[in-house]
């Protein structure tokens, strides 16, 4: 499933929606999006990366409330490629969700596919930067069965910062004038971290997640997951001067390898002034600190009101218990670099999932049965999927466990938003916990951390039919097998069935 990690590798792009107070008319706009490697140069060495059009970060899509957009896509590289356009629903449209041999095969070096697609929004970038080709610390641990090579450095928009050698020249800049206020998009783009961000001496106001409102939440640091996102308020209120804003890892596993370093870009305040020689740093929290994480995503609230409702599901149809766990798997000759010579892995419900040679859903579109195929009802080679009822109202409790490593699981749903109802340490009590879940307010999102050992519910309607990954968003452990898909059936009128797929489909 490495294709997938390809897309945040190339920090491709941000989507910026404009005036969604306007009165817009439906209209369809078109961009060419070539992907190929290019030279870039960080941390003092130079390596080829792939890109989108030659640009790290990639380029930006500026839309509008109720535009279409269509991207077509041209792999000018050496390899496979899908791009996934996370925390878009894709309503009735699963065709171009992109996880490969899930909604669809690849794209193959000198093809191309036209993905048609609604818009998000993200104009901050946090990333990480391997000196070494990606490519080959990937088929390094696929060797070994060993965790992979943690990244050299952490980026913002694209730049490590003035914490890191040959770096100075290059670190991001904001610019503000004082007194006025900025909406930051802020995305978790990196691959195997979750992070703490903050600004030096200045609060940052959290209004939406994941493309949703929140109630407005004061904070000094905010808590991000690979594939999550943030709507932040900066209000330059501070003395005319340089201040950091910074971010590092979230590690919560003992004895697990992280990046240990500190990205960091500049606020500076426009104005004639002379700035201090040092500026300012913010204060992060520590790297294992469980509880600053906790208390940040629990306290994330929806607005709730009659213009953003909170329509969480009351009346469950369908309840899953999904357990979550590291693993490690055996081998006869203790070969491998895992624990004790064995090969690390990963798992739901003891089932460590193993991509297929043809995409899920094509086989289900054409084989629209009462029954899915075979091949995909019984996991024998651990490629499972769960059948749902189109608008069936399902809660899903994700338990983590100590097995081989506890540590945080930041769980991703494709094609749907989810409420957030309840979260909490040790097992989850079927009789107890229910009660204290928040059926009035709780968060709409669609990428969330389970905590260390610790377990998370999140409740949805299962409205949009088609074939959707889910997955945790920590690539080693989607590459070791924490992933599995729903099939969502269709409904019975017209509107309620998936649209068919698009004539030029990328073969397997």
């Amino acid at each position: 499933m490495w294709m997938i990690t390809k897309v945040f590798l190339l920090q491709i792009l941000a989507f910026l929606l404009l005036g969604s107070g306007l009165h817009c008319h439906a209209s369809t706009r078109r961009f060419n999006f070539v992907v190929r490697e290019a030279s870039y140069r960080r941390l003092c060495s130079t390596k080829n990366i792939l890109t989108v059009n030659g640009q790290f970060p990639g380029p930006t899509i500026y839309a509008k409330k109720g535009e279409t957009i269509i991207v077509d896509v041209y792999n000018r590289g050496k390899e496979n490629v899908t791009i996934h356009w996370h925390g878009v629903r894709m309503p009735r449209y699963p065709w171009t969700d992109g996880p490969e041999y899930v909604t669809q095969c690849p794209i193959k070096p000198g093809s191309k596919f036209s993905q048609k697609i609604p818009n998000a929004e993200v104009p901050i970038i946090l990333g990480e930067w391997w000196k070494t080709d990606v490519n080959a610390v990937r088929d390094a641990a696929v060797a070994t069965g060993s965790a992979p090579n943690v990244s050299d450095s952490f980026l913002i928009n694209g730049q490590p910062g003035d914490l890191h050698p040959c770096s100075k020249s290059d670190t991001f800049k904001l610019k503000v004038d004082d007194g006025k206020t900025y909406l930051l998009r802020i995305i978790n783009a990196a691959l195997q971290d979750i992070l703490f961000f903050s600004i030096a001496k200045h609060k940052m106001i959290v209004v939406g997640t994941d493309g949703s409102y929140i109630k407005p939440l004061t904070q000094d640091y905010i808590t991000i997951s690979p594939g999550q996102t943030f709507d932040v308020l900066l209000k330059a209120d501070q003395r005319p001067n340089h201040y950091y804003m910074a971010a590092k890892a979230y590690s919560s596993g003992q004895g697990i390898d992280y990046d240990n370093t500190t990205t960091t870009a500049i606020v500076q305040y426009s104005g004639n002034y002379t700035p201090s020689s040092l500026p300012s740093f913010p204060h992060l929290p520590g790297h294992n600190d469980t509880n600053a994480s906790v208390n940040f995503t629990g306290s994330l609230r929806s607005l709730a009101n009659s213009e953003h409702p909170c329509n969480v599901p009351l009346s469950m149809s369908t309840k899953l218990v999904y357990t979550i766990s590291v693993n490690t798997f055996p081998l006869v000759d203790n070969s491998c670099a895992g624990p004790n010579g064995t090969r690390m892995g990963a798992s739901i419900n003891s089932i460590s999932y193993e991509s297929p040679t043809i995409d899920i859903l094509e086989a289900y579109y054409y084989n629209m049965t009462e029954y899915i195929p075979l091949e995909y009802q019984t996991p024998g080679k651990g490629t499972e999927v769960k059948v749902l009822e189109y608008n069936s109202t399902v809660e899903i409790v994700f338990q983590g466990t100590n097995l081989v490593a506890g540590t945080d699981h930041p769980m991703h749903l494709h094609g749907y938003s989810f409420y957030v109802v309840g979260w909490g340490f040790g097992n989850f009590d079927k009789n107890r916990d229910p009660q204290r879940y928040n059926l009035v307010d709780p968060p709409l999102q669609n990428t969330i951390a389970v905590p260390k050992n610790g377990w998370t519910a999140i409740r949805f309607r299962a409205s949009n039919p088609g074939v959707w990954f889910m997955h945790c968003h920590l690539e080693r452990h989607l590459t070791w097998g924490m992933d599995t898909a729903f099939i969502v059936k269709n409904g019975k009128h017209s509107e309620a069935q998936m649209l068919p797929p698009p004539s030029d489909m990328p073969p397997c």
